[in-house]
């Protein structure tokens, strides 16, 4: 279905952890020919480049200073048939060093820092130039793309969250991390003025974004 538009189109898709953002996120993408958008990679490369570099990821003041003079790059790559945008460190993008139980130990200390927060936002704004996103994140409606049209929060139970992370094999504290993330002073977890709130505590990933793609037509049509 085409719909007449002036400017990129961004799908604002925010929730706590575990709560399938990243794999509901890929699947509006491919089904809408759209570009994926993973903000927490950033933020978990910009926590692997501190501690490459023997960054105190506590002291805010030393990783703000990393993040100013780090060199990267936004590139878009395709792969299965989904477009994605990575953010390269010196033309290299750290896939598999970013998923490591050290850089996620590190990266909700990162992501606190108020330099850090200023220089994200204007880098994930900069995506639009690889055409119609669908940005996943902890801020998106609120603070990245807070004019966008298109604003989801998902969200599960603890005990459900807990389960997949477990599933997945990680062992992290999601209640520590849910309250770091909704306390931080700049940018905090919280649902977005307008976004429709799914919980898919009791849903498979293909039920939630069958939700989000009929919300996401219907907001199009409505247009």
């Amino acid at each position: 279905m085409n719909f007449k538009k002036k400017y990129p189109i961004v799908i604002a898709l925010d929730g706590t952890s575990a709560s399938g953002k990243s794999t509901n996120a890929k699947l509006v993408a491919k089904a809408l020919g759209y570009v994926y958008v993973d903000t927490g990679a950033m933020y978990r490369t910009l926590a692997w480049y501190c501690l490459q570099k023997g960054v105190d990821v506590h002291d805010g003041k030393a990783v703000g200073a990393a993040c100013r003079k780090w060199k990267t790059k936004l590139e878009c790559a395709e792969h299965n048939g989904l477009r994605s945008v990575h953010l390269l460190v010196e033309t290299y993008f750290p896939e598999k060093e970013i998923r490591t139980p050290e850089t996620a130990a590190a990266v909700s200390h990162v992501a606190a820092v108020p330099a850090v927060r200023k220089w994200m936002k204007q880098t994930q704004r900069d995506c639009i130039q690889f055409g119609d996103l669908v940005m996943e994140g902890r801020d998106i409606g609120t603070n990245v793309f807070p004019e966008t049209d298109y604003k989801f929060y998902l969200d599960a139970t603890l005990a459900e969250r807990s389960a997949r992370r477990a599933a997945d094999g990680v062992n992290e504290n999601l209640a520590a991390r849910d309250q770091r993330d909704s306390q931080r002073a700049v940018a905090p977890l919280m649902i977005a003025l307008g976004a429709k709130v799914i919980n898919n505590s009791a849903m498979t990933s293909e039920e939630t974004s069958y939700l989000l793609l009929e919300e996401i037509r219907k907001r199009m049509m409505a247009k």
